[in-house]
């Protein structure tokens, strides 16, 4: 477990979730919006995830993929955000990510930190490349992804983002790209 803090100084704990996290990541996505569910998962669903997909994130294969969460402890219900990343079947050096943040906690840094998060477990996996993607119509994404320094690209119909981990000269000097440079440096000597 890592313990760090906000930019707003919120005290957080960042952890790897496992079988034990069932109810925990089923609550999480409870209280997401409809629009962020639809925004995360691309289909309008219920405020209940199911067992399939529960099992499918919480399956532990830590060389081929990892779900991450960051957590308030001074909260009721902790979880404020979760990411994973899941290696390709064609390339080993190729990875999905992805991140969901609670409504009321994005723009808090949350997100940075999360990709931080799985971008070095990641890489300590043999993960060289992220790609990740989301609809067009979400533009606080699209521009946080632009201003890590994703190139961009749609296909017609989503907006497809990719990352070359190795690669940290090119990250932007955007506000986004300043703030994943330093979660990337103050992570970097962490146990993940």
């Amino acid at each position: 477990m890592i313990e760090t803090t906000l930019h707003d100084g919120t005290p957080v704990q960042v952890r790897r979730l496992g079988p034990d996290d069932r109810g925990g990541l089923a609550e999480g996505y409870r209280l997401l919006s409809p629009d962020s569910r639809y925004q995360r998962f691309w289909s309008r669903t219920g405020e209940v995830i199911g067992e399939a997909m529960l099992d499918r994130l919480l399956k532990e294969a830590p060389e081929r993929h990892a779900v991450w969460a960051v957590l308030d402890p001074a909260r009721e219900y902790t979880g404020v955000g979760a990411a994973s990343w899941w290696r390709s079947e064609e390339d080993g050096e190729l990875a999905e990510c992805s991140c969901t943040v609670i409504d009321g906690d994005q723009g808090r840094g949350v997100g940075t930190l999360l990709l931080a998060t799985t971008w070095l477990d990641a890489m300590r996996s043999g993960v060289r490349r992220f790609v990740g993607y989301t609809m067009p119509e979400n533009v606080t994404a699209v521009r946080w992804m632009r201003n890590t320094g994703a190139a961009a690209e749609w296909d017609g119909y989503k907006v497809i983002f990719r990352w070359d981990l190795d690669d940290l000269e090119s990250l932007p000097a955007t506000p986004p790209g300043v703030a994943l440079a330093e979660r990337l440096a103050e992570l970097s000597g962490e146990v993940l």
